[in-house]
Formats: structure tokens, sequence, C-alpha cells
């Protein structure tokens, strides 16, 4: 088959981007016999590097890149997207592949599709997620176009499937789940004097420990939540204070919440203790990670939970809100709690903060959960549904 699929998306830092960068790979690699198709704008072009004999790669001129067009107060040229769309028609495809419904796109009336929707954060929590009724109108009219044309609609969790079927009204029938899985750059480093470098690099005074949260800077992501949980356990805590690691890239599909985020920081005056980091990749990511009391993800809902299973894949425990996957797929592994829960979130920061055995028991566990998972048996989900919607 010639199958297509929308790169798009490739160079984005966030979750999306990276289930991009791991299926795509993952099925090309399993199916030889079929030819990819990847539609990329210049940005995605310049950081594609899937270089296969079973790939072509078709680079359509866009006016402002799908990645930062989708945005939440942003839209996108109804030009740019009907390029795509001719594009699409002129490939001469079997099935087209949709990684996310964010840089979706109106297809070829009949091409037989598979949208990917990893969650139904935006359509549950819309004051949180899309700023104004301009941008939920547009939101739910992609997602509703998207939902039509698929013929299979792909998810990342059991979880987020059950989501789509209550919250979106489709059909149970339809979805298909693919889960996602740590790169392999995240693994238990080799040394403890690379940690001791990475958290230098981090701005964190030798031998201080730390808690970090990987993510968008977003109010559904509770981060007002985390930052007066940890103010509240800096105050209990007689030894050196715990600090607080915040990584992720400042621009966003979804609105952020930084000014909020900082300014409970302010009013708890714990602003020495807590680092902005911005963007790190994986190889920096890794030893920050691994060298963490834990990995805090206290959002209101997440489909998937990416990063505290790439945080597990480092041997590092997590904590994670109960609206998500995590207490399934990292079972043993770490502690969960309820979101917006700010009592059980700091008993949770200050039980691991103060408990190096059972941290280190529950670290241990939380790499074999993630060890349990591969991107490779992701792609051969979504390939399966690819050859079942063609």
């Amino acid at each position: 088959m010639r199958i297509g699929v929308d790169a798009t998306c490739w160079a984005n830092p966030r979750g999306y981007g990276r289930f991009t960068r791991e299926i795509v790979p993952a099925m090309v690699r399993l199916a030889p016999e079929h030819t990819f198709v990847c539609l990329l704008d210049a940005r995605a072009a310049a950081a594609f590097d899937l270089r296969l004999p079973n790939v072509e790669r078709q680079v359509v001129a866009q006016a402002q890149s799908p990645t930062l067009a989708a945005a939440a107060g942003g839209s996108r040229s109804p030009a740019d997207m009907l390029r795509l769309a001719r594009a699409t028609s002129r490939a001469r495809l079997d099935v087209f592949f949709s990684p996310t419904v964010y840089t979706y796109f109106p297809l070829p009336p009949g091409l037989p599709a598979v949208v990917t929707v990893h969650d139904a954060i935006a359509d549950r929590f819309p004051d949180l997620t899309l700023p104004g009724w301009r941008a939920r109108a547009f939101w739910r009219a992609k997602v509703s176009l998207a939902l039509w044309q698929a013929r299979i609609v792909l998810t990342v969790s059991d979880f987020a499937a059950g989501d789509i079927a209550r919250v979106l009204g489709v059909d149970p029938g339809r979805i298909r789940v693919a889960l996602e899985a740590p790169a392999p750059a995240y693994r238990v480093p080799s040394s403890r004097d690379e940690i001791a470098r990475a958290a230098a690099d981090a701005g964190l005074p030798a031998g201080a420990p730390w808690f970090i949260y990987v993510g968008g800077f977003n109010p559904h992501k509770n981060l007002d939540v985390l930052a007066r949980a940890h103010a509240a356990l800096v105050k209990r805590t007689r030894g050196p204070a715990p600090h607080l690691v915040l990584v992720g890239p400042a621009d966003d599909v979804f609105h952020s919440d930084r000014q909020r985020i900082q300014a409970a920081i302010d009013r708890e005056g714990t602003g020495a203790l807590v680092h902005w980091r911005g963007f790190l990749p994986d190889d920096q990511l890794r030893l920050l990670h691994a060298g963490a009391v834990a990995l805090v993800l206290p959002s209101v809902c997440e489909g998937f939970g990416l990063p505290a299973v790439e945080a597990a894949a480092c041997g590092t425990p997590v904590i994670a809100t109960t609206e998500s996957p995590l207490p399934q797929l990292l079972e043993g592994g770490g502690l969960f709690v309820p979101p917006g829960d700010t009592a059980a979130l700091t008993s949770a920061l200050e039980t691991l903060a103060g408990d190096d055995a059972l941290r280190a028991r529950l670290g241990v566990r939380a790499r074999e959960r993630a060890g349990e998972l591969s991107w490779e048996r992701g792609g051969r989900a979504a390939l399966d549904a690819l050859v079942e919607a063609a």
C-alpha cells in the first residue's frame, strides 16, 4: 500500500510530536512492503530524519507551519490546508494516517483514514485548555470533521479510549489503542557523576534533593497545586530543602498558565527553590529524571502521561494523577493522587522525600513496568489499524 502520513508535527516538542517521531519509524520498519508518503512543511522537513527506502518525503508550501498555526489562540489558513489536501490527492494513496488531530486537515473525499485522538481533555475541560469561544469553535469543528472522515480512531490508552467514547460520542467499535513507550534514550545512567553534572547545569546545589515536572504549563496541568504542595513540603522539611525543576517548552498548542504558576510560587516564597528549565533534550532530561526523588504529574487528566513513563524507565518513581492510565501502566511504581487535592499531593511528596528505601523499591518497579512497553508494539497496533481501515 501507499500510506500517507501527516508528518507536519514532526518538529513539535510536546507529546504528540514525540508520538509521531516514534510511531511512524516503528511502522516503517515493521512494513518494508508498504510505502510511507510523509507530508511535511518546511519546519518539519528540517527536523525530519527518517531515511529509509520505503519512505517518500513531500514538502508542501505553508504560509505558517501547522504546528505553530494550530495553537490555542490561532487558526490555520484555509489556503494552507487546501495545499495539503491537494498534495494528498496527488500522492495516489490507499490510506492516510494522522498521528494527531491537532494538525489535522480535511482529506480528499473517500480516502480511508486513521486519525489519532490522544485524549478528550480539550473537550472535557475547554475552559482550562482553549481560551475564548472562537478557539473552542474551531477546535470542535476540526475534531468533528476528523472523526467524521476517519474510519478508525486511534488513541494511546484504554483510559483515553473510554473518554473518547463517552465525551466525543465515538462508537467504541471504531477505536483502536496504540500504547506509547519510553524512547531508548531514557535509561538508568552509568554513573552518579553524570547526574551530578546535570543537576549543577540545572542550577541545583550539590547534594540538594529535587522533584521534576515535565510537560506544558497549562491550567489543566495543575501546577499551581504543585507549587502549593511543594511549599508545604519545604516548610515541613528539617534537612536540605527539596527543589522543584519545571521542564517544558514556552510555546504551546494550549494557552499558557505560567503567570499564575509563578504568582503561586511568589506567594509561597519558594522562588529560590523552583527552576524553570525550558525544553531539554533527552540526554539531559534523563539525567535529571534519574536523580530526582520523583517525577510529578498532578494534572486534571492525562490521556497517557508519557513523561512519567520516561522517568520510570530511568528508575524514578512517579507521583501522578489518578485521572490517567498511569495507576495501571505503572502499578507499584509510584503514588497516585486525585487531581486538585493539595493535601494528598503534599503527603505523597513528603512520603517519597523522607523514605529512601520506599523510593528505591518504587523506582525498581517503575522501571520494570516501563520496560514492558515498546514503540514496536505501538507501531504494530497503528499499522494494523491502517490495514483494517484500507
